[in-house]
């Protein structure tokens, strides 16, 4: 049975009407049919499944036959990923990865050394790519959440002075006495984990101050030099291995 996420959806009712791109998507790109079984989910751990009963032009009604809240994911901390702008479309491979990964919120940031710029008028346009791409990968994944996706256009500034995390990690190759293991063995089980990890030109010395000024512990992997695109990536495998449920038996978030 397929499944498919409408983030935000009332899925209270005995029908739900699906349209737009996953209308698109349902309709015109898989061709279901009326009397198809299908699953739907709204992203915050609703889930419900039915039978297409009408086909439009523009939209199609899912009767729904049965309803269940997701179980509450196991122990596991609320992980941020804070992202200096990275250029193209690597932005879209960390969403997908640390998506199947389990991270609760993706903030994309323009960083000092960021190549790639968001105008703004074209904010709320990338913002709605990039939550697709978010809804997506939680589909394929199984996931019965959808991460949060935000853009933070006050740079490490902003990311800084809102993170309230209980553990706040900077991934900064300026760093060369604090390592990842040492400083995550000393901690307890954190309630929520915030990671700022710098674009392609790393971060600058004094966003790295800006950040450690409100907590954030800068870090280093030693001789590791990691890509802007698999850093965010390995650093939440890392924390869902020691904190998380990644290789474990709970339920998936």
């Amino acid at each position: 049975m397929r499944r498919f996420i409408l983030p935000g959806a009332d899925l209270s009712g005995e029908a739900v009407e699906v349209r737009g791109d996953l209308f698109r998507h349902m309709a015109k790109v898989l061709r279901l049919k009326i009397d198809t079984s299908v699953q739907l989910a709204d992203g915050c751990g609703i889930e419900c499944s039915g039978v297409i009963r009408e086909i439009g032009r523009e939209s199609l009604l899912v009767a729904i036959m049965q309803r269940r809240a997701t179980a509450p994911p196991a122990a596991a901390p609320r992980i941020t990923l804070y992202q200096g702008l990275p250029k193209g479309d690597k932005m879209e491979l960390i969403l997908q990865k640390c998506t199947e990964l389990g991270v609760s919120e993706v903030v994309p940031f323009p960083a000092v050394r960021s190549v790639s710029r968001v105008a703004r008028e074209r904010e709320a346009e990338k913002l709605r790519r990039w939550q697709r791409v978010a809804e997506e990968a939680s589909r394929q994944a199984g996931r019965p959440l959808v991460p949060t996706v935000r853009y933070a256009a006050d740079g490490m500034k902003g990311v800084a002075a809102e993170a309230d995390h209980d553990l706040r990690l900077l991934l900064w190759e300026g760093e060369q006495i604090t390592g990842l293991r040492e400083t995550l063995s000393a901690r307890p089980l954190p309630a929520s984990i915030a990671v700022i990890v710098g674009p392609e030109g790393g971060i600058t010395p004094e966003e790295a101050e800006l950040a450690r000024e409100k907590g954030f512990i800068p870090v280093t992997l030693g001789q590791r030099i990691l890509r802007t695109e698999t850093a965010g990536i390995a650093l939440v495998a890392i924390l869902q291995y020691l904190f998380g449920d990644l290789g474990g038996a709970g339920p998936t978030t």
